[in-house]
């Protein structure tokens, strides 16, 4: 596609996604798709194209197939799951971000991409309420953020195991304090940091659902008494189950 194309198609493409927009507002859709099982499926070829095909063929393909196959999340009738963040707005920051095609590799791969997201996380923590002395990335998923925090938390109590003898040369056993209203996200991430479950320590909960910070606070004594090490507290501002705000002050 040359650039000439690009524009052509990009604009056409723009004015559908409008449209779409504009009809989900106008409650047109199902919210959840009424395509049997296996339907999308048996109407695409079975085998890739040889030949490249018109963007308009792609086009109407959108219409013909796609929409009926799809969960209308940005309906005003949609009132399930969470928001998945796409609104006009994101959706040009998509197009820019793909446009111009950045790798965050580290600083020098791309400047921009490092610095923007270095100043973006700092308005959320200003947002936030947080103090200076907080810093963060984005992560794509709850999953991955899970992890990286769990392993930063290992490596930090560990004094850096990971260069010498992982987990197998630390001395007292490391444990992690998690509500039942946890992300499930967090027990996967401790798994794959390699913790065991039973480094995986459950904090009662308040009628609300939130941890309890006086429980808490007895697991860490006793943890500490038996020659344990404590080495993260998970908490969580909205469970997805409950919405649960645990007491993070």
């Amino acid at each position: 596609m040359t650039p000439d194309e690009f524009r052509h198609h990009g604009h056409a493409l723009i004015d559908w996604i409008a449209d779409y927009r504009e009809r989900l507002a106008r409650s047109e859709f199902a919210v959840l798709s009424q395509r049997e099982p296996g339907a999308l499926l048996a109407s695409l070829p079975a085998a890739p194209p040889v030949e490249p095909e018109a963007f308009e063929a792609i086009a109407a393909d959108l219409d013909r197939l796609i929409l009926p196959a799809c969960s209308h999340f940005q309906s005003p009738d949609f009132f399930g799951y969470f928001p998945n963040n796409g609104l006009l707005a994101s959706v040009l920051g998509d197009l820019a971000s793909t446009g111009l095609g950045q790798l965050g590799l580290n600083w020098q791969a791309s400047p921009a991409l490092t610095e923007l997201e270095q100043l973006v996380c700092d308005w959320l923590r200003q947002m936030s309420g947080l103090d200076a002395g907080w810093r963060g990335v984005i992560q794509d998923t709850a999953s991955t953020a899970s992890l990286v925090a769990l392993i930063s938390a290992r490596e930090r109590a560990s004094g850096y195991a990971a260069a010498r003898g992982g987990l197998q040369s630390v001395t007292r056993q490391l444990v992690l304090y998690v509500s039942a209203q946890a992300h499930s996200s967090v027990e996967k991430a401790a798994l794959s940091a390699g913790f065991g479950r039973e480094q995986l320590h459950v904090i009662a909960t308040d009628a609300s659902h939130a941890m309890r910070a006086d429980a808490l606070a007895a697991a860490i004594a006793a943890d500490l008494a038996a020659g344990l090490q404590p080495c993260a507290i998970v908490a969580t501002v909205g469970t997805t189950a409950t919405t649960a705000i645990d007491p993070v002050a």
